[in-house]
Formats: C-alpha cells, sequence, structure tokens
C-alpha cells in the first residue's frame, strides 16, 4: 500500500501572498535554527529543505572578489555619466552575471551589497570612488537606476536583492570606528537621509548596511532611524545587513556597551538583522544572541523579526519556487553586449574640463602617451578580474597605429646599493605560475596571502634595475624588469611577486628614509626596514637594523617624458592614483594635489611640447594648474574599456559628454575639516560653497557647442512644469546633459545657492532641436523646519536656472509659490529640543541616550552657543528648566542681543551621560524673540522648558 503524500506546507505554495509563507516558515523554524539565521552565513535546515544562505555579494560596478567577471566604470566614475538609463542596464548586466556565476558556484550571493549612496561631501575621503555624487538627488537617480536594474523587471521575483551602503553621514576612514558625525536636524533630513529615501522609495531596495561611523554620538548599527525613517519610507520588509566586524565594535573599539551580550541586543532590537561578524564562524554570534536571550535582553520576538526579514528577501530571490523563478537560467556572462556595454560606459563618464581647440586629435597626429597611468588599468578593492583589459597606451595604439604613438612611462629607474656595495638584485622567475595562490574567487580576499613560491631578492655586483614611482607622501612602488612589484609575503622575505599593489594591508609599498648617508627602506605593510640576510633579502627581526642603501639613478621619469614630448605633435600626461594607495578604504588623503612625481611628469612634458592634455584617471578630484595646459580630461578608472574609451574620445569617434558629480576644489584650503558634517554651516558641496572653485559641480565640455532657449514654467497644484529648448549648434553628434536648478530668492532660513531638482541626457545630431520638459514636485522647494520639526514649502519666488552646469546657467526665470509662512516656535508649550537649533559655533550633539533622542554638548568641554530664532513666549513666562547630564559646568541663557537672564549649573556632577536631572531658575519673556543658550564645560544639554 502506497504511503499518502505528505501535504506541501504553506511556506512551499507560491499561490499564498508572501507575507504568509514567511509567517509559516518562521513558525516551523525552532529557536536554536532561527537564532542561527542571524549569522551572514545561516546554515541549512535539512529537516525543512532549506539550503544554506549568504547575504553580501559584492557588485559595486561588477561582480567582485568572485574571479573574472565584467568590470564596469567604478562607481564614481558611473555617476558621472548622468544617465539612469545607462546605469539601469549596467545593473541588468552585473545582475545576469551574478546569476551566471552563481549557477557554477553556489558561493556567488544574490543579496547584493551594492550600491553605495554615501554622499561625496568631502573629496578627500578615501571611499570617493565608491560613491555616486556629492548631490542626494543625483545620487539617488542614479543609485535607482542601478538598483533597478539589479532587482530586475518581475513583479514578484528578483534577479538580485540590492543592499544599499552605508547608513548614515559616513564620509570618514580616519578613526571610521570611533568618529562621530555631528549631522543636524536640517542636514539630516535634507542631505544624509535624502538619497537613501528617494532610491528606497522607487522599490528596488532589499535594504540597507549601517556604517561604522556613530552619528551624533551613537553608533550607525544602533541608528533609531532605522525604524523611525527607512522602515516609514516603503510596505516591503528591508534587510539591514552588518557591516564586517561592525557588531563587535561596539564593545571592543567604541566601548558603547560593556558586554557583547547587551551590544547583540541591542543593534537587534534597534533593527539589524543580520550580523557579519567573525568570517564564515557564527558561532560568536550565536553565542551572544543566546546569552541575551538568557539574561532577557532579547525575546524570541526580536528574533523572530529580524528572521522575517530575511528569510522574505529569501522568497523574493526565487530560493522556495526554483520552478518559477524567472531569472534561475540566466547564463549571461562575458556577452558582446556586455563587452560593448562596458565600453560605452567608460565613454560616457569621461568629463572634458578644458579644451581651446586641441581636442580631438586630428587623424593624422602623431601622439606621446606618458605617465605612469599611461599603461596601465587599475582595479580598485571592490573590483572583479578582468577577462579583458585596455590601457590608454592600447587604445591609442589600436585607434592611431603603433608608428605614430610615443610612450613614455616616466618611473625613475633606480639601483639600491647596500653599504657593502653590491645591488638588490631581482633572481628570473620564468617558471612561476601567475596570479596569487587563492586569489581566484575568493570570498575574503582580505585573506589572501602573498607569494612564497617565487625566489627572494639577493645581492650581487651589478643588481637590477627597479622602476621606483612615488605616489606622494613619500608612499613607493618598486617594479622589477618584468613587470612584478617588489612585495613582501608573511615569511617576511621581499620578492618581485605582484601583478599590481593590492590587498587589505598593501604589501606592496615602501619609504626611504634618510639615514646618515644613504636610505632605510622602510615596508609600509609591516612597518619594518628591510636589511640583507644571507638567504636573502628581508624585513628585519622587531628591533633590528635595517640596511642602509644608496640610492643610484639611472634615469628621472621626465627625461624619458621630455623626449617623447619632444618627438610628436600632442603629449597625453595620463596622471592619477593607484586605486589602492594614498586613498582608499581605511585611508583618507591628505591633499587634493597631485603627487610631486606626477607633478614633474606634467611640467616635463608641458616645458617639452605646449601642446600638452592632460587626462586625469582617478577615484577623485585634483587641485592641478590647469591655465598653461591645452586641454584637460578626467575619468574614474574606466573598467575594462577605458583605454579604448579615452582612445576614441581623443579621437573625436565619440564626443565627450560626462559631468563632474562633485565640485573640484581649487585648494585644500577651500575644504572644510574632514569630520565636519555641517553642510549648511560649512557652506560645503555646490549647494553652499561661495568661493570659485576649480571646476564647478555639473562642468563637462563638448566638441559641439549647445543652445538654450523657449524657458517657460507654470505652477500647477503639486508641482512647477518647466520646459526649455535644446539645440546642438556643433558640426557633430553630441550628448548634452540638460540641468535644472532653482535657488529660493528670499529665504527665511539659509538655503543652497542653487539646487540640481531635474537632468536629462540627450543625443543630438547637428541643428537638431528638442525640448526638455520636467515636472518637479512642489516637495522639491521645500525645506526642514526645526522651528516645527517638519517638512514645510515657504511661499515666495523661487528661480529656476537652465544650463550645462551649476555655474554655466543659460536661462532663467522666477515662479512665486504658495506655501506656508514661517510661524515662531511654541516654546511656551513645546519647550525647545536642543538638537533643533537654527545656528551653533563650538558645539556638537551628542546621543540623549542609547536607544534615541539628541543632546547637545560644547566640543572638548569647551564653550559654544546655540541661537534659536523667533521664540514665542506668548502672554509670558517667568521660569526656565533645562535637561542637562554631566558636570562641571553652566548653561547661560539670553534673549536677543541682551545680557544673560539666567545662569543654570548643576551643584554635583550626575552619575553618567545619560542621567538627567532638571535645573530651573526665573526668566521673564513675552512675546516672540531670537534666544541664545551658551554652554560651558561637559554638560549635555537635551531639552529647554518655560512655565509660568
Amino acid at each position: 500500500m502506497t504511503a499518502p503524500t505528505p501535504p506541501t506546507p504553506p511556506f512551499r505554495d507560491p499561490q499564498l501572498p508572501l507575507g504568509k509563507r514567511v509567517d509559516d516558515l518562521v513558525s516551523r523554524l525552532t529557536l536554536d535554527e532561527k537564532t542561527a539565521f542571524l549569522h551572514q552565513f545561516a546554515p541549512a535546515v535539512e529537516r525543512l529543505g532549506i539550503a544554506a544562505f549568504r547575504t553580501g555579494q559584492e557588485a559595486l560596478h561588477g561582480v567582485a572578489w568572485m574571479g573574472p567577471a565584467t568590470v564596469f566604470p567604478q562607481a564614481v566614475g558611473l555617476g558621472a555619466t548622468w544617465n539612469e538609463e545607462l546605469v539601469h542596464r549596467v545593473g541588468e548586466a552585473v545582475s545576469k552575471e551574478a546569476r551566471a556565476m552563481r549557477a557554477r558556484d553556489e558561493r556567488v550571493g544574490l543579496n547584493v551589497w551594492s550600491p553605495t549612496v554615501n554622499l561625496l561631501r568631502h573629496p578627500l575621503w578615501g571611499r570617493n570612488e565608491e560613491g555616486y555624487s556629492e548631490d542626494p538627488r543625483l545620487t539617488s537617480a542614479i543609485a535607482t537606476a542601478y538598483t533597478r536594474g539589479l532587482r530586475g523587471g518581475h513583479p514578484a521575483y528578483w534577479r538580485t536583492a540590492p543592499v544599499l551602503k552605508h547608513w548614515l553621514a559616513h564620509n570618514n576612514e580616519t578613526d571610521r570606528d570611533t568618529a562621530s558625525s555631528s549631522v543636524r536636524p536640517r542636514v539630516l533630513h535634507e542631505y544624509d537621509l535624502r538619497a537613501f529615501r528617494e532610491t528606497v522609495e522607487a522599490g528596488a531596495v532589499a535594504g540597507v548596511m549601517p556604517a561604522y561611523n556613530l552619528v551624533n554620538g551613537r553608533p550607525n548599527h544602533l541608528s533609531p532611524y532605522l525604524r523611525e525613517q527607512l522602515r516609514t519610507w516603503t510596505e516591503e520588509e528591508l534587510l539591514v545587513c552588518s557591516d564586517a566586524g561592525a557588531p563587535s565594535n561596539l564593545v571592543d573599539s567604541e566601548h558603547y556597551f560593556d558586554t557583547h551580550e547587551e551590544a547583540t541586543a541591542a543593534a537587534l532590537r534597534a533593527g539589524v538583522d543580520s550580523f557579519t561578524d567573525h568570517g564564515t564562524d557564527s558561532s560568536k554570534i550565536v553565542e551572544r544572541v543566546r546569552g541575551a536571550l538568557g539574561r532577557g535582553l532579547l525575546t524570541e520576538a526580536d528574533v523572530d523579526a529580524a528572521v522575517r526579514r530575511q528569510l522574505s528577501v529569501r522568497f523574493r530571490l526565487g530560493e522556495f519556487d526554483p520552478a518559477r523563478d524567472p531569472y534561475a537560467g540566466t547564463a549571461d556572462f562575458d556577452t558582446p553586449e556586455h563587452r560593448a556595454l562596458a565600453l560605452e560606459a567608460a565613454e560616457q563618464a569621461v568629463v572634458l574640463l578644458r579644451n581651446d581647440g586641441v581636442l580631438p586629435l586630428a587623424p593624422d597626429t602623431r601622439v606621446a602617451v606618458v605617465g605612469l597611468l599611461a599603461d596601465e588599468c587599475k582595479l580598485d578593492w571592490y573590483s572583479g578580474t578582468l577577462i579583458h583589459r585596455s590601457t590608454p597606451l592600447e587604445g591609442l595604439y589600436e585607434r592611431f597605429g603603433a608608428q605614430a604613438v610615443g610612450f613614455a612611462e616616466g618611473v625613475d629607474r633606480v639601483r639600491l646599493r647596500t653599504a657593502a656595495g653590491t645591488f638588490l638584485h631581482v633572481l628570473p622567475a620564468e617558471d612561476a605560475p601567475d596570479g596569487a595562490p587563492g586569489a581566484e574567487g575568493a570570498l575574503d580576499p582580505a585573506l589572501v596571502a602573498g607569494r612564497t613560491d617565487l625566489p627572494p631578492l639577493t645581492t650581487d655586483a651589478t643588481g637590477s634595475e627597479l622602476a621606483l614611482v612615488d605616489w606622494g607622501e613619500g608612499v613607493l612602488t618598486l617594479r622589477a624588469h618584468d613587470g612584478r612589484y617588489l612585495s613582501v609575503a608573511e615569511d617576511g622575505y621581499v620578492r618581485a611577486s605582484a601583478d599590481q599593489p593590492g590587498g587589505w594591508v598593501v604589501q606592496e609599498t615602501f619609504r626611504l628614509e634618510p639615514h646618515g648617508n644613504g636610505h632605510l627602506l622602510r615596508h609600509s605593510g609591516t612597518g619594518r626596514p628591510v636589511c640583507v640576510a644571507a638567504d636573502g633579502v628581508r624585513v628585519a627581526a622587531d628591533g633590528a637594523d635595517g640596511e642602509i642603501f644608496e640610492l643610484v639613478v639611472a634615469e628621472r621619469g621626465e627625461e624619458a617624458v621630455a623626449r617623447a614630448a619632444a618627438a610628436a605633435d600632442v603629449v597625453v600626461v595620463v596622471a592619477g592614483n593607484d586605486p589602492h594607495i594614498n586613498g582608499r578604504e581605511t585611508e583618507d588623503r591628505t591633499t587634493l594635489r597631485l603627487p610631486d612625481h606626477q607633478e614633474r611628469l606634467l611640467r616635463a612634458a608641458r616645458a617639452a611640447n605646449p601642446r600638452t592634455v592632460l587626462a586625469l584617471v582617478s577615484a577623485y578630484p585634483y587641485a592641478v594648474d590647469t591655465e598653461a595646459l591645452p586641454a584637460v580630461l578626467w575619468s574614474a578608472h574606466g573598467g575594462q574599456a577605458a583605454g579604448t574609451a579615452l582612445a576614441r574620445v581623443l579621437a573625436g569617434d565619440v564626443s565627450p559628454a560626462g559631468r563632474l558629480p562633485q565640485t573640484w576644489y581649487a585648494d585644500d584650503a577651500d575644504l572644510p575639516a574632514l569630520l565636519d558634517y555641517d553642510v549648511i554651516g560649512g557652506r560645503q558641496t555646490y549647494l553652499y560653497f561661495e568661493g570659485t572653485p576649480l571646476f564647478p559641480f555639473g562642468h563637462g565640455l563638448s566638441y559641439a557647442s549647445f543652445a538654450y532657449a523657449d524657458l517657460s514654467a507654470r505652477v500647477t497644484d503639486d508641482a512647477v512644469s518647466v520646459s526649455f529648448t535644446v539645440t546642438n549648434t556643433g558640426d557633430v553628434r553630441a550628448d548634452e546633459v540638460a540641468q535644472l536648478y532653482t535657488r529660493a530668492e528670499a529665504p527665511s532660513v539659509p538655503r543652497p545657492r542653487r539646487e540640481l531638482v531635474a537632468h536629462r541626457r540627450l543625443t543630438l545630431a547637428p541643428g537638431e532641436r528638442a525640448e526638455v520638459s520636467f515636472d518637479v514636485p512642489l516637495s522639491a522647494f521645500a525645506f526642514w523646519d526645526v522651528a516645527h520639526g517638519r517638512w514645510r514649502l515657504e511661499p515666495g519666488p523661487y528661480a529656476l536656472l537652465a544650463g550645462a552646469s551649476s555655474e554655466d546657467v543659460r536661462l532663467e526665470t522666477t515662479v512665486a509659490l504658495d506655501g506656508e509662512p514661517a510661524a515662531p516656535r511654541p516654546v511656551r508649550e513645546r519647550g525647545l529640543d536642543a538638537a533643533d537649533f537654527d545656528e551653533q559655533s563650538g558645539t556638537e550633539i551628542v546621543d540623549r541616550t542609547k536607544v534615541s533622542g539628541d543632546a547637545v554638548t560644547p566640543v572638548a568641554e569647551g564653550s559654544g552657543e546655540l541661537l534659536y530664532r523667533a521664540c514665542d513666549f506668548g502672554p509670558g513666562v517667568t521660569r526656565v528648566t533645562v535637561a542637562v547630564a554631566g558636570g562641571g559646568g553652566s548653561v547661560e541663557i539670553a534673549l536677543d542681543g541682551r545680557p544673560v537672564s539666567a545662569v543654570l549649573s548643576p551643584q554635583t556632577s550626575t552619575p553618567g551621560p545619560y542621567d538627567y536631572v532638571e535645573l530651573g531658575a526665573a526668566l521673564t519673556a513675552e512675546g516672540v524673540h531670537d534666544l541664545r543658550i551658551r554652554l560651558r564645560g561637559s554638560l549635555r544639554l537635551a531639552h529647554v522648558g518655560f512655565s509660568g
């Protein structure tokens, strides 16, 4: 007799609503099984037929860390295209390759940790390459396009599930896990939250990843905004994945909690659903969750909420409906279409910054391409492995012919002589395999070890000539004649073993430190000097002396550059950065200037040939003297087709139409402090910067010219309808990026000088004219009113500015908008939350409690001032109270410009920074006044109340 077929459990029934299926599965899991799901590497549940699952697959501009894949331009380069349609197609291609790669390697994940929507507020941020723009609307537009491509178009099933990085206000690598970003409410709502919000509201986001830093004194992994903001923007379940190691940081580096059980419980309750910690070892997180449950810090319902969000993503990825998953058979990998798209994206990302007519190059031009990046196709930390590769030199060879192209890299060619008179010598390694062992498909490339299968350096009478590059700040690389970089593996020996500098700790950089009559050669990765041992060259043991080397220069790089430049009609200097050196994850830059080595090469080329074109290939802006240069271009590292793309732009096969996604400042002196996150008070980004930039936000030239005309604007019930025409008045087919900005003409509070509200990239033939129209929602004209804690559209005139950049305005008109007039703060009824100031100096915002709320304190226990405008005391008050914590300070209150009316100071310090006491004093006021508060010492001020 045949046994009856067991009924299909509801979670396997695709006809049921998603929520019911998830709830059914959660109900079938034991507490131990659910607890295990909280780690990044969730184990299989064989009794229910549930497979193991990993959150997280890097896919910033191509599938990363899993071996060969199509490599597209860096994210900042995709931002420079200003082209959502293109970026959508890039997202589609990346997600298709993720699916195809997973079909042959189950370690490839479908929960992709991309894109990065942190705003490029400060150009010295080491991870500038990962973001799209300094502008929240451009960032959200590009991020929305990318996530929609990653997600796919099916209404129920997702090709991949994108997670946005890094929540929130994160623009510094310096002290990144302990530094706190002080973010006032206006900056929070108008700037930092906006890029996340508009992308989430578009409906193609599976979740977010909190950042390492703290915001207003509270770690982002405990952010109350996950609950108060993020999860109110969509009805979808959003998965919050911790950044790697960040849960442990709550105790180990941030000392925010005493125990890991407390920290893990707090993060889970705040909204973190998946803990990325201790690599593949889930035991510590599981132990911490169990401990928190045992201590009553968590309930099973808290665990259920997190597991439900993770399972919601897995259901949407089709895991439980393999027969219905429309993306299950995706096999598109390294297709001709993907290769063509990589080239198109690289072409569209090129920005022409300056041109006096030397570009495009004539077909019979003799070109010299010189510079440290002239024959490089650099990858960054979040790149895949190249299948195809194109350098500027290769691209120009292909376009103009090898006989018409000269080349000089511009390295300094040197030998290193020991105190004994011998020289460092690189032994040949003809039979060694290419690549580092284990580098293919490393889930964590930080764990890939250096090579030990090659012979260490030795010394002999003649030695080996090395190519020395100074990347700035004294950081050097040394390369052998066969192209391999000197590197140090775990055994401490120096070998010519690396194809490129790279790794979490770069082992291919050194410093030459003056010492007596020579130099110590100090290895950056270990911090140790290099010495010569009997069995080879190695780094010295702890405390041991290093070898004293004499640097013998055979040729300076500028000599070779000058020769090549003098023999050419036009010289192209390719300068920029190596994405693994001096500005990357874990390391901010210290200056906008080009490294001196590259400045030397540029000067040499310009002196030998006035027709010098500077092509900057970099992950961030530079401050460069461009006045003497006939032409300047910029591109982010453009991926596998970068060289071909640059050559086609130089030759005029493609008219450049990239636009700068961030301000290029003229000097370091124009920059705010790295940790000054107040874009309003600090007058930062194109929105508020009042100086003269080197190149403004939105700037980019073309080989064509464009005329703007016929601007009209009409106000409707919920939008402003704007239209104008753009005509190609040039001789070539070209793209133009039409940009629309707005400016409040009579604001009651500081507002942006101009603010991007819409843009469109157009392709126009010579003489072709197109009408550009936008419906700008009235909400785009609103600001966050700190007096009342909400968005407000202020009535009055607003300028509409149409043009080719934030400073190249071609057309302007004004519209009058109705709105809500300003109203004074109802302080008699509601008091004042300290962080809701209009202006401040010398203060920072800190956490009122470990769970939520803000307080304000003087910086470094000094003194600071807060200003609250238009406080309405009604018919009158006679008393003021303040909620303060800490001690050793005072609160001074004054009305308008009058003398201090009240001074409040605790007699003793409170037990801790979160133990608030209420102090009171007499204060007489009626009607509307500005209120000034001066804080002194270490007091935290949370709230001010009035009565009487």
